[in-house]
């Protein structure tokens, strides 16, 4: 666990190594970025961080602005403010130079595609778990957040779950209240701007998307992957939002060899640019 100063703001942070045998160095860094409100880093850590870092490539983890134990500033939750987070986090880690293959969950699937349409030359290859992506969406999930907004003001909750000593719940919750309440999230998430598809057009990096059978987001889904030059989507059977709890493996699966393609796809683009500097 680490905290970091970037954009003003003071991140927590966990970074996996590559480990030993596995290690690549010229491999893009993976960096993963959680959803909204009750997330955090930690949603990532078991499923997918680790068996990253153990097949060879180095992750980043951090707890959005606001979110987990990263600081709660009262503004600043749009995803313009979002993306210069990533890269000044990436920066203040001394990564700033070296492309990022960002895994974004739900809202952080949001977040990554805009860091990739604003910033192309930094990001190597994206995969979106989930992704929110049309415009109904925003609005069903600005009611969602309102509603909840309003349960959570002056709600005994969160004292309640500590007097029953279910700490991790009840800090959860105060965290969720506090964002909801007393930050302008909800405010700039309904400000926000949706994709086009000429945006999905523009992206210039290998994309994989993973969504549940049963989500409610797979028709956004298929018209990114229909517009994007090299996307892909795929299904995973008998699913709904939550992929990430996906526990056969598969979700896994994918990943690691979406990693490993781009990765090597990377390097290949790497080695011509420097042989194209070698010939005259």
């Amino acid at each position: 666990m680490a905290f970091v100063h970037a954009n003003s703001l003071r991140f927590h942070v966990q970074r996996l190594p590559a480990t030993a045998e596995a290690a690549r160095p010229d491999r893009p860094v993976v960096v993963f970025l959680h959803g909204l409100a009750v997330d955090n880093l930690s949603s990532f850590y078991c499923p997918l961080a680790v068996p990253v870092a153990r097949a060879g490539h180095e992750a980043v983890l951090y707890d959005l602005r606001g979110h987990g134990r990263t600081e709660r500033p009262a503004a600043g939750y749009d995803s313009r403010t979002a993306v210069r987070d990533l890269f000044a986090l990436l920066g203040a880690l001394g990564l700033g130079d070296r492309p990022a293959h960002l895994v974004g969950n739900s809202y952080g699937g949001t977040l990554a595609l805009h860091a990739a349409l604003a910033r192309p030359g930094l990001v190597s290859a994206l995969t979106l778990l989930e992704p929110p992506l049309s415009g109904a969406w925003v609005e069903n999930m600005v009611d969602t957040l309102s509603a909840a907004a309003l349960s959570l003001e002056d709600s005994p909750v969160p004292a309640e779950l500590r007097t029953l000593r279910l700490r991790k719940a009840a800090n959860l919750t105060a965290i969720a209240d506090d964002l909801l309440n007393r930050t302008t999230l909800i405010d700039d998430m309904a400000a926000g701007r949706t994709f086009t598809p000429a945006d999905y057009a523009r992206l210039r990096c290998p994309l994989l998307i993973v969504c549940g059978e049963h989500s409610e987001l797979v028709p956004g889904a298929r018209e990114l992957a229909r517009h994007a030059p090299d996307g892909v989507l795929r299904i995973l059977p008998g699913l709904g939002h939550d992929v990430l709890k996906e526990t056969s493996g598969a979700l896994r699966e994918a990943v690691l060899a979406h990693l490993d393609a781009s990765a090597a796809r990377a390097a290949r683009k790497s080695s011509g640019m420097r042989m194209g500097a070698l010939v005259p």
